[in-house]
């Protein structure tokens, strides 16, 4: 089901705060700097993606993405093992799909479906 985990996105209030602490962190530039994502290619580890919408999307920690090849698929069978949706599939830019669920605990699981 999944290729594994390469993305963690925290939401965050202050973007440019956020973006100075992890530059900071992962000692790299991030490789995509918008007003709506700001994303960082950690050397040895997943990216690390800021969204400064995430809270209002109801998000309220980091979000692992778990890269998937067919996320309709992955995303039906996470909500028949009992997850409940909480963003269905959206187009993110240039053919890149995310999807989120929480688990039972209120866990946030998110999937990403890479542009062909």
């Amino acid at each position: 089901m999944s290729e594994g985990l390469k993305t963690i996105t925290y939401p965050v209030k202050d973007l440019d705060r956020a973006k100075a602490l992890f530059g900071t962190l992962l000692g790299v530039e991030p490789y995509v700097d918008q007003a709506y994502y700001v994303g960082f290619r950690a050397p040895g580890g997943p990216e690390v993606g800021l969204d400064p919408n995430g809270h209002a999307k109801g998000l309220t920690g980091p979000v692992p993405y778990w890269h998937v090849a067919d996320i309709e698929a992955s995303l039906a069978g996470l909500v028949g093992a009992g997850a409940e949706v909480v963003q269905d599939v959206q187009d993110v830019g240039g053919g890149t799909l995310i999807a989120s669920v929480k688990d039972a605990d209120g866990n946030s699981v998110g999937l990403i479906q890479e542009a062909p």
